[in-house]
């Protein structure tokens, strides 16, 4: 009797029963595309992250640089032409530690036995500045506060040449030494091999390098070539691109030849942790704080308050402006679907009256009310789904772009994820957008549909409830 007339009632208030359906579907709608939406920026924002330091980690513990005017002296550079050899091509490559103090390599061993921390690597990141030209006897050096143009090698150190004139060219390019025998944390795993291969686990000390893809077309570098850095010739076993934005480093090669070239044996710059359990990783940066004294320790979620730019913006609207006006429009929704039912309950007084003098119970009839009242609300969950998909689609075809702007670290206190990284001036990256749905939205969709018609269910349920036999007699009169 209940299932008889529960689908007489919806096929005779079809057009109620679809406003009802559709106020629900609105509201449920929104949040599977906020929801969504915010999923996919999350994502955006973690591969522009993992562009910086690396799949898979989850911080770096590193030493802030020294401060200027504490010992460090500039780059100088010592040309041996003869004073009758003014057209004589000369070359000299200074190889610099970039950004941070080094750190002893013993510090990864005592990283990687804090408790929570599952894995760790070390790895050293140097600044390469070489210059080629035609010197007379003479002495170059860098005035000022020039830079070093960074990972693309980009900007041009001002400098000078003592003693006389000379023609030349300056440029930098960054170097970042790996440990071949832990190849799936840190800055390497950002990039996959597109030509050649990666290292293998026994060229710990060997004479190969992998160049970023960009770097090598720029230059002309290819598998099989060699590739010199201050003097020492190595192989290129392999050419990798960077999964976004730009790559970690312009070449890479074992960790222990990058300690060679740059005086620093059993040093590093950074050391990249991967934590046991992600939500363990604020306790794992207190212990290496407290147990390791001198580090600098940056967790992903440090690096994110330091990304800005469109993509940022669009984040902080998603989970905020977003946010609450999935909620308003939901709490509206279940509103006005409650005050369409009870008032759908109103204008059935005579047949309600007439059910109870027919002898049904006040609990029969309002289970008939709550019923249909779910009944709408799931018909709305299925319109909402159906509608939140084709949103979320949509966001996905169109794919709009995003600009994820990422400020340097400045080589100060702070430090940052993939801090060797980020010593020079800020860059942006772009991102497309996509907005994937998983299964839990799809279930809290459900859950909303079933509560809504819940809700609407009650508010009519109470009214039919208050009616009487005698209020269809009235009703007639």
């Amino acid at each position: 009797m209940f299932f008889t007339y529960l689908r007489r009632e919806l096929r005779r208030r079809r057009k109620a029963a679809l406003v009802v359906a559709s106020g629900l579907a609105l509201g449920i709608a929104l949040v599977i595309i906020v929801s969504s939406v915010s999923s996919g920026m999350s994502k955006a924002q973690d591969k522009v992250l993992e562009s910086l330091y690396g799949l898979g980690t989850d911080m770096t513990v590193t030493k802030a640089a020294a401060a200027p005017g504490s010992g460090s002296q500039r780059p100088r550079f010592e040309f041996d032409a003869k004073d009758n050899d003014d057209d004589a091509n000369q070359s000299s490559d200074r190889v610099m530690v970039q950004g941070f103090q080094t750190l002893a390599a013993t510090t990864v061993d005592k990283v990687g036995k804090q408790s929570g921390v599952s894995d760790a690597v070390g790895g050293l990141s140097l600044t390469v500045l070489k210059v080629d030209g035609q010197f007379k006897r003479g002495e170059f050096k860098q005035n000022g506060n020039g830079g070093f143009g960074g990972r693309g090698g980009g900007g041009q150190p001002q400098g000078e040449v003592k003693g006389g004139g000379a023609s030349f060219d300056v440029n930098s390019y960054t170097v970042y030494g790996t440990d071949v025998t832990k190849q799936d944390l840190g800055p390497l795993t950002s990039s996959k091999i597109t030509t050649g291969r990666t290292f293998k686990t026994t060229e710990t000390d060997a004479k190969v390098a992998v160049v970023d893809a960009a770097y090598a077309k720029e230059k002309k570098l290819s598998v099989g070539k060699t590739v010199t850095i201050s003097g020492t010739k190595y192989e290129i076993v392999g050419v990798s691109t960077a999964d976004s934005g730009d790559a970690a480093a312009n070449l890479y090669i074992p960790l222990k030849q990058a300690q060679t070239l740059a005086d620093s044996k059993d040093k590093v710059t950074t050391v990249y942790v991967k934590a046991a359990d992600s939500q363990q990783i604020d306790g794992v940066k207190s212990a290496i704080q407290k147990n390791i004294s001198g580090t600098t320790v940056t967790t992903s979620a440090d690096l994110a308050d330091t990304v800005s730019g469109s993509l940022s913006t669009a984040s902080d609207l998603a989970s905020t402006v977003g946010k609450w006006l999935s909620i308003a429009v939901l709490i509206a929704a279940f509103l006005v679907a409650g005050l369409l039912t009870s008032s759908a309950v109103s204008r059935r007084v005579r047949e309600f009256g007439t059910l109870k003098a027919l002898g049904w119970k006040s609990g029969r009839v309002t289970r008939q009310v709550v019923g249909e009242a779910l009944v709408n609300g799931l018909i709305g969950g299925v319109l909402g789904i159906a509608v939140g998909l084709a949103g979320a689609y949509a966001v996905t075809a169109i794919s709009p772009t995003l600009t994820a702007q990422l400020g340097g670290s400045g080589g100060g206190g702070g430090g940052g994820m993939g801090g060797p990284f980020r010593q020079t001036a800020s860059k942006s990256l772009d991102i497309a957008l996509t907005a994937p749905v998983s299964l839990s939205t799809i279930v809290i969709a459900v859950a909303l549909a079933v509560a809504g018609g819940l809700i609407a269910g009650s508010f009519g349920g109470w009214r039919a409830s208050r009616l009487r036999p005698a209020d269809a007699l009235r009703r007639v009169e």
